[in-house]
């Protein structure tokens, strides 16, 4: 019998909507009352680790995700990990783990986007389908995986795409790696490559901005000092900024703060294309680090990874220009 180990963390699947319509946590995960159908098959270690809604969901309580699954399938023996999560965020905790994990142990995300007591409600069907996903031999080195909707997605590429859709965690460019038919995993794609980074804490003051038309540079700037660790730009297209903020990128390049750029649309690669000023191509000469096909949020996490991994200058620029990873 496999042994899968559930964390939930909280979320909208483990919440209720009042008479007024407003969704809260409670004092009890109705999580809790789900009845195992898989009895016979698979044996549950259920655990509530957290119970906090995503937006309170940081790389402390990311960090302590990792450390109970490495503890669990050290010492207890299990088979692959379900974790039920908030939506908001959901996709960096999931990416954090895709990161810092270094097993080809099946771990599964999932949430909902109905809360537990509402008509049409998700959570106990993508719960189930997690299970099922964290159970199958396929999902054995495939990373951590997103499963919503009856879709099986990659960590590194899913993204929530609309504030209430059921539908919601999308994959663009490539799409779903797999499917849930009539309660049998389907795969059809494989994973590349999987790169892993054993930490044991996480550095903090790592920023995330975005650019715009117009965009200041007092922002930038105000990231000029001792306690920055790193800073991560969504971009303009391709991997471009307006050229007034470069003296601010001089400086936080100066003070030794990577600086990584990404771009701020959602299909495509930042590149270094175009040669005016504020293009990609000075960017690149300046010292700026393109990583390849994250979104800004992902990004972050990456860049903070390979700093918490104590990653030098070369290494860490290695590790976000890497497409793949």
């Amino acid at each position: 019998m496999k042994k899968i180990l559930v964390l939930h963390t909280g979320g909208t699947i483990a919440m209720s909507e009042d008479e007024t319509g407003a969704v809260a946590p409670g004092a009890e995960n109705p999580l809790n009352q789900f009845k195992n159908p898989f009895d016979r098959e698979y044996e549950l270690l259920i655990e509530n680790i957290f119970n906090i809604p995503s937006p309170h969901m940081d790389p402390k309580n990311m960090l302590r995700l990792r450390q109970r699954i490495m503890e669990a399938y050290e010492q207890e023996n299990i088979d692959g990990v379900v974790i039920t999560h908030g939506t908001d965020t959901l996709e960096e905790t999931a990416y954090f783990l895709d990161l810092t994990v270094p097993l080809e142990l099946p771990i599964v995300l999932t949430g909902a986007m109905r809360s537990a007591n509402e008509i049409g409600s998700d959570g106990l069907y993508n719960f189930k389908t997690a299970i099922l996903t964290a159970a199958s031999a396929e999902a054995k080195g495939m990373g951590v995986l997103v499963v919503m909707n009856d879709e099986i997605h990659t960590a590194r590429y899913v993204t929530k795409t609309h504030t209430t859709n059921v539908a919601t965690f999308r994959t663009p460019t490539f799409g779903p790696i797999g499917l849930i038919l009539r309660d049998k995993v389907q795969f059809f794609e494989k994973l590349l490559r999987h790169t892993s980074l054993a930490i044991d804490h996480v550095v903090d003051h790592v920023y995330l901005f975005k650019a715009y038309a117009g965009m200041d540079p007092e922002l930038l700037e105000m990231a000029v000092n001792e306690k920055t660790n790193g800073v991560v730009i969504e971009a303009l297209g391709a991997g471009n900024l307006p050229p007034r903020v470069l003296p601010a990128i001089e400086k936080l390049l100066a003070h030794d703060i990577p600086v990584v750029l990404v771009s701020r649309s959602f299909n495509g690669f930042a590149q270094d294309v175009y040669a005016y000023p504020g293009g990609g191509v000075q960017l690149k000469k300046m010292g700026v680090t393109f990583c390849h096909g994250l979104n800004g949020q992902k990004a972050r996490i990456k860049l903070l990874v390979g700093l918490s991994a104590g990653l030098d200058k070369v290494a860490l620029d290695e590790f976000m220009a890497d497409a793949v990873s």
